[in-house]
């Protein structure tokens, strides 16, 4: 490449910048459209855009959570009451109803004010941005982060604690953040860390990086923990959706065994698991395709 290659080259992409500094604010959308938005961005410019037909998530049909499900219905309602409340991550292995959870507060209490809101951790660095669109509202919004992890490096971690509780501009108080997340420090840990841990006086002292990665966690108020399914759980949940999708009792119990066969060729016991093997046998059981809009995610 020659010297007018690379100035045009580095010309272009401090255009590119000042482009995006320069672009006007994302307007308002129309909030009476929907009670559940994504954020979407495109060529540097983010907006809300409605979704006209959210995914709906019974919250009866979350089997075995039963724990998770009252602490963060309690929350939720503090929240729309106007009371305090915290922020939510909910952390665990896959498959086990984190995110169909939060799925399923908003269809409960979607009626009542509650909107939901959901952002890709790629664009969590337009949260001041979506901050101001909501502010002074009067529904109450829940910022929707699933699957959330970090590289060190990635720009949307420190903006995540700054609006969390890092920036001289709080929170406003018709907002909260829940994110779902398979690490419970939503970063990576590895073995080296651990030889940077100094004992002063019989005391332990972590170091910094270890710090770093504890405190954006720390920034939720509440944590919720999803374990691994057993064997009894499992089947359960099979015998909850195999009724939900119109089979009889005695058919749902007959399907026990090829259950315990599905779970061994995916190899592993989660809701979503269970939900996949019931709309596969109830498909094949039924007479024909079952079609319903809900499903486990």
């Amino acid at each position: 490449m020659n010297n007018l290659d690379r100035f045009l080259a580095r010309a272009e992409a401090l255009l590119t910048r000042l482009e995006a500094q320069l672009s006007p604010s994302a307007e308002a959308p129309d909030w009476r459209a929907a009670v559940a938005f994504r954020w979407i961005k495109r060529q540097g410019r983010g907006h809300l855009q409605a979704v006209g037909k959210p995914h709906h998530i019974r919250l009866e049909d979350l089997c075995g959570i039963d724990e998770q499900k009252e602490r963060i219905e309690q929350n939720t309602r503090q929240f729309i009451a106007g009371r305090c409340a915290n922020n939510v991550l909910l952390t665990g292995a896959r498959g086990t109803g984190k995110s169909s959870l939060v799925k399923g507060v908003l269809d409960r209490y979607a009626a009542k004010g509650l909107r939901l809101i959901e952002v890709d951790k790629h664009d969590l660095t337009d949260l001041a941005e979506i901050v101001d669109l909501i502010t002074g509202r009067t529904e109450r919004f829940i910022i929707f982060c699933d699957d959330l992890s970090f590289e060190a490096s990635e720009p949307g971690y420190k903006a995540l604690k700054s609006v969390l509780d890092g920036s001289i501009a709080g929170m406003p108080d018709n907002l909260l953040l829940y994110a779902t997340s398979n690490r419970r420090h939503l970063m990576p840990e590895y073995m080296d860390e651990n030889l940077e841990v100094r004992h002063v006086d019989g005391e332990i002292h972590p170091n910094e990086t270890v710090e770093e990665k504890i405190s954006l966690s720390e920034r939720f108020g509440l944590w919720l923990s999803f374990y691994p399914f057993d064997q009894d759980h499992y089947l359960a949940i099979c015998q909850h959706w195999l009724r939900e999708f119109g089979l009889t009792a005695r058919q749902a119990t007959a399907a026990r065994s090829e259950a315990l066969q599905w779970t061994i060729l995916r190899g592993s016991r989660s809701g979503r698991v269970a939900w996949q093997f019931a709309r596969d046998y109830a498909g094949r059981h039924v007479g024909k395709a079952v079609r319903k809009t809900r499903r486990k995610s």
